[in-house]
């Protein structure tokens, strides 16, 4: 079953930040959105986001729907096409970005979070790596479908903290899984059925670390589904929040099924 969507992203470098480490990949010709969050001294996690994207998008180009293709991992059972392909790539690219580091000091340590939605056959995809964010607007409920992996996160699955807890929690922008630290990573996937309306909100931790996720439901349900209009709001107002770090929003409308 065909799905039909309208997207619109855009990546700032926020207020404190020299440079962007940030980068997004909007490919509606494949159904594909990633956003990615780069980590690493002298501006090499602009490097490993940057190859996540352009790997990504040249491997959805030979693999999807080419039954030569040869995947990088073997399929796992249980899972859609879609969700394979989403796992498959993100493993693809951990691998490439590790590769980098290894065999050239200077990229030594280079890693970036990775997410990203894939549509196909009436679904649609989810996958994670990190503490990058998907979120859901359906019927003007927002939803988080991806759980961070973060020291701040696994510590709140042990111990109830209370807002301001959190906010002073002295490791919360420490990630504890990435993209291209390892040979091997685990990849976090999901789908679900998409409907007519929904809006799909990809985004760097430089977003949520700044707005809750009422402000951010706000601004989507402001918008009434003017998904460029919502993204750079949302960017905006990230900023004026603080704009402690890079700001990625990547905003995707399902319009028919």
């Amino acid at each position: 079953m065909a799905i039909q969507v309208t997207s619109y992203g855009e990546t700032n470098v926020g207020r404190k930040r020299a440079h962007n480490e940030d980068n997004f990949l909007s490919f509606p010709e494949r159904m594909l959105f990633v956003v990615a969050d780069g980590m690493g001294g002298h501006g090499y996690g602009e490097v490993a986001s940057q190859m996540v994207v352009e790997t990504m998008r040249k491997f959805y180009d030979h693999a999807l729907g080419n039954e030569e293709a040869t995947w990088p991992n073997r399929d796992e059972r249980g899972r859609t096409l879609s969700e394979n392909m989403l796992n498959a790539g993100f493993r693809y690219s951990n691998y490439a970005i590790w590769e980098r580091g290894h065999s050239d000091a200077k990229y030594k340590n280079m890693g970036t979070t990775v997410v990203g939605i894939h549509f196909d056959n009436g679904e649609v995809a989810v996958a994670h790596i990190g503490d990058s964010r998907v979120y859901r607007l359906r019927d003007g409920e927002l939803f988080q479908l991806t759980e961070d992996h973060s020291l701040l996160n696994d510590y709140k699955k042990m111990a109830v903290l209370t807002p301001e807890e959190e906010e002073n929690f002295p490791h919360k922008n420490i990630i504890v899984r990435a993209c291209g630290l390892k040979d091997e990573v685990v990849v976090d996937v999901m789908r679900e059925t998409p409907q007519v309306g929904d809006i799909y909100m990809l985004c760097s931790d430089g977003l949520n670390g700044e707005l809750t996720n009422p402000q951010i439901r706000d601004v989507m349900v402001r918008h009434n589904g003017d998904v460029t209009g919502m993204a750079q709001q949302l960017i905006k107002d990230a900023c004026d929040a603080g704009g402690k770090d890079n700001v990625t929003a990547l905003c995707v409308r399902v319009d028919a099924l």
